[in-house]
């Protein structure tokens, strides 16, 4: 009776610690071990880690390219999380009838989502040469003036914004998509007999009962766009000029690409871990409350 009792008390902890493990050593422990690499002055030429304090911290603030770095991030993320949240709810709300042509688009939607960035980056590279691209063909197709896409410093991160846009926005439609599919259709029966119009039937019914959605959907919009590597470094390396160098291509580049530096890459890394358990923190303290749980 006993050994019952004490499998069931057990049973459950060990279905979860093959999770565990792999969380402790893939997450945790790098995690842990970047913070302290951040206090040192370890470079991959050396084999000593002597303390500095907070000397990497203060050292990458006074960098003109990663104060850049910073602002082409929160440039990348605002865009991104702006244009993907809108485009995301619309067709959301478009692709709720019930049509054959609804039901196409909502697979044709997803499957770029299912496609490896890398592949994605490498096409659109293509797509937006500014020589031999299709879309630079198209454009003079129609005789409208081309673009320099990815060689130019004003339009190249708009470029890298679309082509994140145009590989997430279908995952997100159907989170949204799937959350409009839970909303009782009494509730709009309803808002027709108060007459209530499209705008506020969307306000005031379909945007608080989805709002669970919303709010997980911007969370990880937000930390994917702060994470955003894979695309900067096929399409542009950083480049023109460092216009598309963001948080992440940097702490690569001075890690690995140029200048060997670990301890400084960490301490960038500790600010990018800060910078975005911050916002998810505010997004909680300020956003939570309008979230609607049924």
């Amino acid at each position: 009776m006993k050994s019952d009792k004490l499998r069931e008390k057990i049973l459950p902890y060990l279905f979860v610690a093959p999770a565990m493990v792999f969380l402790l050593i893939f997450t945790l422990y790098p995690l842990i071990y970047m913070i302290y690499i951040s206090f040192t002055d370890w470079t991959l030429v050396s084999k000593t880690k002597n303390f500095v304090g907070w000397e990497n911290f203060v050292y990458i603030w006074q960098r003109a390219d990663f104060l850049n770095a910073l602002g082409n991030t929160f440039f990348y993320t605002f865009w991104t999380v702006l244009t993907l949240m809108v485009a995301s709810m619309l067709f959301a709300v478009w692709l709720h009838k019930d049509t054959r042509l609804n039901n196409f688009t909502r697979t044709a939607m997803f499957t770029p989502h299912v496609i490896a960035l890398l592949s994605v980056s490498m096409v659109w590279s293509w797509l937006m040469n500014e020589d031999t691209g299709l879309l630079n063909m198209l454009l003079q197709t129609f005789g409208l003036p081309t673009s320099r896409w990815l060689n130019s410093s004003d339009t190249a991160m708009g470029s890298i914004v679309l082509v994140s846009w145009w590989q997430s926005v279908g995952y997100y439609t159907l989170i949204l998509f799937a959350a409009l599919q839970g909303v009782p259709s009494e509730i709009y029966e309803a808002a027709d007999l108060d007459s209530a119009g499209p705008i506020n039937r969307f306000f005031r019914i379909t945007l608080p009962m989805i709002s669970p959605q919303v709010f997980l959907c911007l969370i990880t919009m937000t930390i994917g766009s702060f994470k955003v590597f894979e695309s900067i470094k096929v399409m542009t390396a950083g480049g023109p000029g460092k216009s598309t160098q963001v948080l992440v291509y940097y702490i690569y580049n001075t890690a690995f690409a140029m200048q060997f530096k670990i301890g400084i890459a960490s301490a960038a890394g500790v600010v990018l871990l800060f910078i975005v358990g911050l916002l998810t923190i505010l997004y909680f303290a300020f956003l939570s409350k309008k979230v609607f749980y049924q």
